[in-house]
């Protein structure tokens, strides 16, 4: 874990002592995004940047929990929630070890996008694991499933069509993809 990462509790502690948490807003463009890229491969040393309508800073319980149309945006990776808990350590500065996102979860990149019922970033192993109805976007094409897992070491994103609350038929993984025209 590197101390000089900038920490969505660090950012969070910083403006309730500036006064201003509701100033905290995130720039979210999308515009200058080359299509190619993807949710996989993604550095996730960049800073964090939040926005909700309450947060809640549980310093005992080393929890941050924002509530009311959050938006979390690091780089061009932005996660859309109804709730989000952050859990981070407090060894001489705040680094983030975990969001845990509940309710309309959105995880969103250039074309890509990812929704589930819920969903967890892992910030020490490089994961994000979405479930419960998973639905997945790249341009025209689609994947359906119960359960994504997408790990930013290797680019591998799996797809389990046997969760609960899985869109797959049966359980099982489902989707389209466009193929090119061969004219």
């Amino acid at each position: 874990m590197s101390a000089t990462r900038p920490t969505l509790g660090k950012l969070a502690l910083r403006g309730l002592v500036a006064g201003s948490l509701a100033g905290s807003i995130a720039a979210l463009s999308f515009g200058s995004v080359a299509g190619a890229q993807n949710i996989a491969g993604f550095d996730s040393n960049q800073p964090v940047s939040y926005d909700a309508g309450h947060i809640d800073i549980l310093d005992r319980q080393n929890r941050v929990v924002l509530s009311g149309g959050v938006v979390i945006q690091q780089g061009n990776l932005q996660l859309r929630a109804d709730r989000t808990t952050v859990s981070y350590t407090s060894n001489g500065g705040l680094t983030i070890q975990r969001l845990d996102a509940t309710g309309n979860v959105v995880v969103s990149r250039g074309n890509e996008r990812a929704s589930g019922a819920a969903g967890v970033y892992d910030f020490n192993r490089r994961v994000i694991i979405l479930s419960g109805g998973v639905a997945l976007r790249r341009g025209n094409d689609s994947l359906n499933g119960g359960r994504l897992v997408i790990d930013l070491n290797s680019g591998i994103s799996s797809v389990d069509g046997n969760a609960a609350g899985s869109r797959g038929e049966g359980g099982r993984v489902s989707g389209t993809f466009t193929v090119p025209d061969q004219n």
